[in-house]
């Protein structure tokens, strides 16, 4: 193990045994054998394709804060809201901690993890390290688990349900975009990006 190179090493996140780490074929999972944690996994995804990803996910995400996400009516009266409006609304509303909660996971942290993915992804088609390439990735693993797309889609969906019995309800564009956009999320919650430290250099020859 000591004579191994630092970037072939592989160590558990959870119990911190060190492996060597070697190429997984598709759709193979390398557990660590102490713990049964997930240590990586295999995918076929290119720096290209991953950049075009975040282009799509990025285009989708500005359709779905400009776009209304639901339309409720009564008595013939119609009213639709985009999702800054409902954080607006929120916030007059007395419920200042939940619509800055709702700003931060829904709009600013998918923002920052998207903006600083596509930046990072640029450079790394070329083999290089984006500049500011460590602290970027610590914010990567920060800001991460803090993305809440999919949760704000299954509550509005569960909202839209009930709501339903006491008005008209129409779902608009805005929570379809919001639906595509939580799956391209999810592709990338499952590519490990520390692949990136493998995969570019500060110096590429």
């Amino acid at each position: 193990m000591g004579m191994a190179a630092p970037e072939r090493l592989l160590i558990c996140e959870h119990c911190d045994t060190v492996y060597r780490r070697r190429p997984l074929a598709r759709g193979e999972v390398a557990r660590c054998a102490r713990c049964m944690a997930e240590l990586e996994r295999h995918h076929g995804l290119s720096a290209n394709a991953l950049l075009a990803l975040v282009l799509t996910a990025m285009i989708v995400f500005v359709q779905a804060n400009m776009w209304p996400i639901v339309t409720l009516g009564l008595n013939g009266q119609f009213s639709g809201t985009t999702l800054w409006g409902m954080i607006i609304a929120m916030w007059q509303q007395q419920a200042q901690v939940v619509s800055v909660l709702a700003a931060f996971t829904l709009f600013f942290f998918p923002l920052v993890k998207m903006l600083t993915l596509g930046w990072l992804l640029w450079f790394a088609r070329q083999g290089r390290r984006a500049p500011g390439f460590v602290p970027l990735m610590v914010t990567l693993h920060r800001v991460g688990p803090w993305t809440m797309s999919e949760v704000f889609v299954l509550g509005a969906l569960v909202a839209i349900v009930k709501a339903h019995n006491y008005f008209d309800v129409v779902a608009d564009p805005g929570i379809y975009a919001y639906a595509a956009l939580t799956l391209l999320i999810t592709i990338f919650a499952g590519v490990d990006l520390r692949e990136l430290w493998d995969q570019t250099s500060e110096h590429p020859a």
